[in-house]
């Protein structure tokens, strides 16, 4: 029996508790700054709404940025597929009550001062400091939520989406003055201004730690370069890493670096991509479908160039497993998840295995996952076919007893979620359902 244990709950809800005293104190601040009779006077009204919802805001932007940081005690809790649930969800109210306090605090100074709410726009942005920037930044959000919705996301490429994403970063910096000068909640309170500017510093500091840091530092003591470009199929290449010290990379099954090839072209932005075989010094391999400009490019590398890593991300382990017995399920390219996790499974954990496809020649890997199989005494099914002539409610037909199961789903972002909700239908509990979502 496999005897594994995932993240523990009780650490997780004590996040949370934490995240929500800290929502309540600085939905607090402004209710601790001003009196009952402040509401009465003219634009009294909008301006505690205009306060409330900057101090929000802010406050969810800078949950969103620890989100980003990479923190290790955050992935290991929530896996890449709990952070990104996490940063969609908190994304559209960050801009939309950063959007709401600007909209209310100019209905508050136009009504003080018996002016059109337009006039006393252009008034604010030309006589209050650091009212440009805050203007700008504010258009970056905007900017970054318009082109975040899924129809527009869908027609932009990921590199272009990725680059423009950056500048929230920037928005954030440009506007902290703004914050700290205008802030009704900080002028005059120089203990409120020290913490919020700590609160932001510490933030900050995780970003450039292990973001930057790390990277830089994994990135030199591994020195990876391609040593081969193997082709695994239609569009899909394995991209076979020579490096140092391979040995004391601490990664799992299932788990994935940002990728960043050190090309002219490249260099500039790092992608996801899962391990597809767990290092076997001094080789280590990734697999990549060819679905985007720089996924599609990965195939034409160099033999030589040099390779720079960030990670390893990811809960999508063995650690996560909550049970004694497995079922993995892989659509497409996300076999490369379930390929590594193998690895990780003692000989006799009797594991099921589903790899689903379109086309047989869409079976990357699967000669590989078979052997695994054969050697830990498990079963492989592969479901070949379309969608229609083969649904996803066929697999709980063929395992019977998932809902015993700790159930793994990796594939395509559509595919995790239909197979997600077959799962849920068949009785697997949540806490024993794990996923690996691959999206553009």
């Amino acid at each position: 029996m496999i005897v594994t244990h995932g993240p523990n709950p009780i650490s997780f809800y004590a996040v949370l508790l934490v995240c929500g005293l800290g929502l309540g104190f600085v939905a607090g601040l402004p209710i601790v700054d001003g009196t009952l009779s402040e509401l009465n006077v003219p634009g009294g009204i909008a301006m505690f709404v205009g306060s409330t919802t900057g101090m929000v805001g802010t406050y969810l932007a800078l949950l969103m940025v620890i989100l980003a940081s990479r923190l290790p005690a955050l992935e290991r809790m929530l896996g890449q597929h709990g952070i990104i649930h996490w940063h969609r969800l908190l994304a559209p109210w960050t801009i939309a009550l950063i959007t709401v306090h600007a909209v209310f605090l100019s209905l508050a100074y136009a009504e003080v001062a018996k002016r059109g709410v337009l006039k006393e726009v252009g008034v604010i942005i030309n006589k209050f400091p650091s009212m440009v920037s805050a203007t700008v930044a504010l258009g970056i959000m905007v900017g970054i939520g318009l082109i975040s919705l899924p129809r527009i996301r869908s027609r932009i490429p990921r590199e272009s989406w990725w680059l423009v994403h950056l500048l929230m970063y920037l928005a954030l910096f440009i506007s902290f003055a703004h914050e700290i000068v205008l802030g009704p909640s900080f002028v005059g309170h120089p203990l409120a201004k020290i913490g919020w500017a700590i609160a932001w510093l510490l933030t900050a500091a995780l970003v450039v730690t292990y973001r930057i840091g790390f990277p830089i530092y994994r990135s030199l003591v591994h020195r990876l370069k391609v040593a081969e470009i193997r082709s695994e199929g239609p569009g899909v290449v394995s991209v076979i890493l020579e490096g140092r010290h391979l040995d004391r990379l601490a990664i799992s099954g299932g788990q994935f670096f940002e990728w960043r090839f050190m090309t002219p072209q490249m260099w500039w932005q790092a992608h996801p991509f899962t391990v597809s075989a767990l290092p076997k010094p001094p080789y280590i391999r990734l697999t990549v479908k060819g679905v985007g400009n720089f996924s599609r490019a990965v195939a034409q590398i160099k033999v030589g160039t040099q390779v720079s890593v960030e990670g390893p991300y990811g809960a999508f382990t063995a650690f996560a497993m909550r049970r004694g017995r497995v079922l993995l399920i892989a659509g497409g390219v996300g076999v490369t998840a379930a390929r590594s996790l193998l690895e990780d499974l003692p000989l006799k954990s009797r594991p099921i295995v589903v790899l689903r496809a379109s086309r047989d020649e869409d079976l990357i890997l699967a000669d590989e996952v078979d052997e695994l199989v054969r050697i830990r005494k498990g079963v492989v099914h592969r479901l070949v076919g379309s969608r229609e002539a083969i649904p996803l409610n066929s697999i709980a037909k063929l395992v019977p007893d998932m809902a015993k199961r700790d159930v793994f789903i990796s594939g395509p972002e559509d595919f995790v979620r239909d197979a997600s909700k077959m799962a849920r239908r068949a009785g697997v509990d949540a806490k024993a359902l794990h996923q690996e979502a691959y999206s553009i």
